[in-house]
């Protein structure tokens, strides 16, 4: 056998031991890399483990504010023969509504229209009666009504009283659902939440310690509620007139405080 013949049955069975070997090392490095991750889930996160021993507790938290936002909704309502004539006087009696609201530091971001509406209003009317016989009535077309409804924000509470008594002496058919609210009501939410939670961890903690066990971990958490409650709500309506005559005395409406709650529930697992 000749050397060039011995290189070549040489490099025949190294080759395949060489390629053998490369798997080999990748196989081991990719094994390494994923138990290297499953341990640091496992560390941090617990990811793929359930936990059997858990005990679940609730807590509850408030948080009272004095509300810094009025609104209400204002609505003008006219009848007549044709539709533009009710337009024209809705119109004009919501545009004075809006100019006064205006004037009174009310930004137009904060006066909406709501709903605008074209109605056709009927009358029944009964055919008389003949030799003891009555035909049925039919209606007639009396004519349209228009309708159209404002909402307000009022960013200065102090200032509900006179704007609703403004309002109604400039031709408002109604005035109704006043209520007071926070502006920044996430703020409040995130505190009373957190009050909820801490009162749940407290719970927790005594719980293990008359167990004997100890709290390792959050594995489960809802919440239930976190909606505020309104204790400063009024609603009024207007009387048909007063229009045209001098203006109705302001009403003296207490804002009060509202109270947004949480109510949370939380696992931990124990061991």
């Amino acid at each position: 056998m000749d050397g060039q013949t011995a290189d070549k049955i040489i490099s025949a069975t190294h080759y395949p031991r060489m390629a053998a070997a490369a798997a080999l090392s990748v196989l081991a490095l990719f094994l390494l890399v994923g138990t290297l991750k499953l341990l640091k889930e496992y560390r941090y996160v617990g990811s793929g483990v359930t936990a059997t021993n858990t005990i679940t507790v609730s807590g509850d938290g408030e948080v009272f504010a004095v509300p810094d936002t009025a609104s209400f909704s204002v609505t003008v309502q006219e009848e007549a023969k044709e539709v533009k004539a009710a337009q024209d006087v809705a119109t004009k009696k919501s545009n004075d509504i809006i100019a006064y609201l205006k004037s009174q530091d009310i930004d137009e971001k904060d006066i909406q229209t709501t709903d605008y509406s074209v109605y056709p209003q009927y009358d029944y009317i009964q055919k008389a009666c003949v030799g003891g016989y009555c035909p049925g009535g039919e209606q007639v077309l009396r004519g349209f009504q228009v309708s159209q409804t404002l909402t307000v924000k009022v960013r200065d509470t102090k200032k509900a009283g006179d704007l609703l008594s403004g309002v109604g002496s400039r031709g408002a058919s109604s005035v109704s659902g006043l209520s007071f609210t926070i502006d920044d009501q996430d703020a409040l939410e995130a505190e009373a939440r957190a009050k909820a939670i801490t009162k749940a961890r407290a719970k927790a903690d005594e719980l293990a310690k008359q167990l004997g066990v100890s709290v390792v971990r959050v594995v489960g958490f809802s919440e239930n509620g976190n909606y505020p409650v309104y204790y400063a709500k009024a609603e009024m309506s207007m009387a048909a007139d007063g229009r045209g005559g001098a203006p109705a005395p302001s009403p003296d409406i207490p804002t009060g405080q509202n109270k947004i709650t949480s109510n949370v529930s939380v696992t931990y697992e124990i061991r």
